[in-house]
């Protein structure tokens, strides 16, 4: 959908500064590398065997090619799914290694996909076999390995971080679901307001991970009052398509503000909390050290 552009010397645009108070924005979660590009190149690779398939003299010629394509772009679709799961990892301190090495996949679906392609156009299979083992090569040296380790998981507790994770997944739908329906408004303010929310719940998320003990504080939060917000926004975006009611749209974005100032409360009370816990630990630590006739410059 096509948008008006707008932005802080626009007409009517709001000042991209960040107000007194708020959570600066968080960085767009971006895959390293540019994997974006170059999976777009991958997969462009993969239309070359569906072109010439119908051009090969035999079924089991045009068969192969498109068994190629097919590999091709399942290796392509691997590699787009792993840097997005390497990005997630990356941006987050406290985080599990992916389940599955997608890329490491993709590198081996794109070695057998080249295979197959080559070994029409070559005698042997040994010629197609080295093509497709250089294929899988170039791939792991372009776009890397998956990681292989859990990061800042040391002293967490497994079922703790599980339970974090599980709850932050189901908030990131309600946000998507929230992103995806405002479009329906055609109100750009209204998009920069869930947009902005967005941001301001994210940096919970965030605290939460970083320490999943708060999760039993930041639950409704969590859970009950952005599935409000999600419902609030579907029935926001109907109406006002429908009427461009203004009184519904002033309603709803105050109520994005009082639902914004909470969480961002809430947030703090949590950062706060956490401070008093490392101050409580730094005490006690410093209490054993004066006994056991230790310095501890004070």
């Amino acid at each position: 959908m096509a948008q008006r552009f707008g932005g802080r010397f626009s007409p009517g645009g709001a000042s991209d500064a960040t107000p007194a108070g708020k959570v600066p924005p968080a960085p767009a979660l971006r895959p390293p590398l540019r994997g974006r590009a170059r999976t777009a190149i991958l997969m462009a690779l993969s239309v070359l065997p569906v072109v010439t398939a119908f051009f090969q003299p035999g079924p089991v010629a045009m068969a192969m090619n498109l068994a190629a394509a097919g590999v091709l772009f399942g290796g392509a679709v691997l590699t787009r799914e792993g840097l997005k799961a390497e990005a997630a990892w990356a941006e987050r301190r406290i985080a599990r290694r992916p389940a599955v090495p997608r890329k490491i996949m993709g590198a081996f679906a794109t070695g057998i996909g080249v295979m197959l392609a080559a070994s029409l156009g070559l005698a042997g299979l040994i010629p197609a076999a080295v093509y497709g083992v250089v294929a899988g090569a170039l791939h792991l040296v372009a776009f890397g390995l998956d990681p292989m380790t859990d990061k800042g998981m040391e002293g967490v507790d497994s079922f703790q971080t599980d339970r974090v994770a599980r709850t932050i997944e189901e908030a990131e739908k309600y946000l998507a679901a929230m992103q995806d329906a405002v479009l329906r408004a055609r109100d750009r303010e209204a998009e920069k307001r869930v947009a902005r929310l967005s941001q301001t719940a994210r940096a919970m998320f965030r605290t939460v991970e970083d320490d999943p003990r708060d999760l039993t504080a930041a639950r409704k939060y969590l859970g009950v009052y952005l599935m409000g917000a999600r419902d609030a926004t579907v029935k926001f975006a109907d109406l006002y398509a429908a009427t461009r009611d203004e009184s519904a749209r002033i309603e709803y974005f105050r109520l994005l503000d009082e639902l914004e100032r909470g969480i961002e409360a809430r947030r703090e009370t949590l950062l706060i909390g956490d401070r008093t816990d490392l101050d409580v630990e730094i005490e006690v630590l410093r209490d054993r050290l004066k006994r056991d006739g230790l310095p501890t410059g004070d």
